[in-house]
């Protein structure tokens, strides 16, 4: 078992299609399986739900939203020592999925002319990206959400790692980072690529990008996120927590292994300071949620024509892979059955999720594991190309 690197998913898989034999292990105890109306259209994906779990994905809970109406289900254990079920309406840490939130808010600063895409990083944060070969200056802010700028990924420094994911976590979890702090680590390292030379995910990035967020508005980009976006989709579940520990109810226990060692203990890792990820990860959603703002955004809801065309325009992310491509904030994740959905996955401890829809927004599904296990892909296909 390796201990996951959280919230840079989306940067190791290129498509969400199923691969053979993958997470073949028996499921755990289900839950109250089965769902809310319509659990026949959904039984191929509840069945690929149970065959997900594994010991490091103890319980998973989804949502599915299309035409026939919303579909609820979970599945194994939200709670290991009570051996209490994972619940259908769990709140949890969404990871990386912040990052179509906080691209969501630049993109709509773009439409305002508030910015531009094309604006220097320099132009807005004088100084701040410098050292080692960076070059704030030569970086734009389109480079920064496509991941094509070449800074340094800050959860990559092996100090930080050692700090932040090994067993020093259990002694600093409640740790404060300022985002200052975060990209001034960065800048201890060279950058991976000369801006626009090369791809490669970097949670740096969107430290950055909420950095300019703020200095463009004069509010921090929770505020932002809050007024545009949670508020006016009426997001009830949705918040960016800042240093605030705990999640909300209804909730299940978050579970991950801190080291690399044979049998390694499962922590409970449910209670830690999400500062520690900031705009790159750190925010709390529930899967109804997610589904309603992914299909707001994808129908432009949230997005004028041209914002949302410019964040679907995407990058390869290996020239050897053409099929794993990432846009704005935003990546199209292939199914085995040819159909193309669009969202982002994300981890941070004791949490993977993953929340995508179709291109017209009218089917979407969201999901999440309490631990970093899990085969979200072959819940995704079975869903978007199972026996429906």
């Amino acid at each position: 078992m390796t201990v996951r690197r959280t919230w840079t998913s989306v940067a190791a898989a290129a498509a969400v299609t199923v691969a053979a034999g993958v997470l073949a292990a028996p499921a755990l105890a289900a839950g109250p399986g089965g769902g809310q109306g319509g659990g026949d259209r959904h039984r191929a994906t509840q069945r690929a739900m149970e065959a997900a779990l594994d010991a490091d994905a103890p319980g998973v809970t989804v949502q599915v939203r299309d035409r026939h109406g919303d579909w609820d289900s979970a599945a194994g254990l939200g709670d290991l020592t009570r051996q209490r079920p994972r619940g259908s309406q769990d709140h949890y840490r969404i990871g990386s999925v912040t990052k179509t939130f906080v691209a969501t808010v630049v993109l709509q600063l773009e439409a305002e002319g508030a910015l531009d895409l094309d604006d220097t990083v320099g132009r807005w944060l004088p100084g701040v990206v410098e050292g080692h070969g960076h070059d704030g200056d030569r970086i734009t802010v389109r480079q920064l959400l496509n991941h094509t700028s070449g800074i340094y990924n800050v959860t990559a420094d092996p100090w930080f790692q050692r700090r932040v994911f090994g067993e020093a976590f259990l002694a600093h979890r409640y740790d404060t980072w300022t985002p200052e702090q975060q990209v001034a680590l960065a800048m201890r390292h060279e950058p991976d690529f000369a801006p626009g030379k090369g791809w490669k995910y970097s949670n740096t990035n969107y430290v950055i990008a909420a950095m300019i967020i703020e200095k463009v508005t004069g509010t921090p980009y929770a505020e932002q996120i809050k007024e545009r976006v949670i508020e006016p989709l009426g997001l009830r579940g949705t918040s960016v927590p800042g240093v605030r520990p705990d999640l909300p109810k209804p909730s299940s226990r978050a579970y991950t292994r801190l080291s690399d060692e044979p049998g390694a203990k499962n922590h409970d890792v449910t209670r830690l300071n999400p500062s520690v990820a900031g705009a790159a990860g750190e925010m709390i959603s529930d899967s109804a949620d997610l589904n309603r703002f992914y299909s707001a955004l994808l129908r432009g809801k949230l997005l004028p024509k041209k914002q949302l065309a410019e964040m679907k325009t995407t990058v390869p992310r290996d020239a050897n892979r053409p099929e794993g491509r990432y846009g704005l904030g935003i990546a199209p994740f292939p199914t085995s059955c040819g159909t193309v959905v669009w969202g982002h996955d994300g981890g941070i401890h004791g949490s993977s999720s993953l929340a995508v829809a179709t291109a017209d927004g009218r089917h979407a599904l969201a999901l999440n594991f309490n631990g970093p296990g899990g085969d979200a892909g072959a819940v995704v296909d079975a869903e978007f190309c199972g026996d429906r």
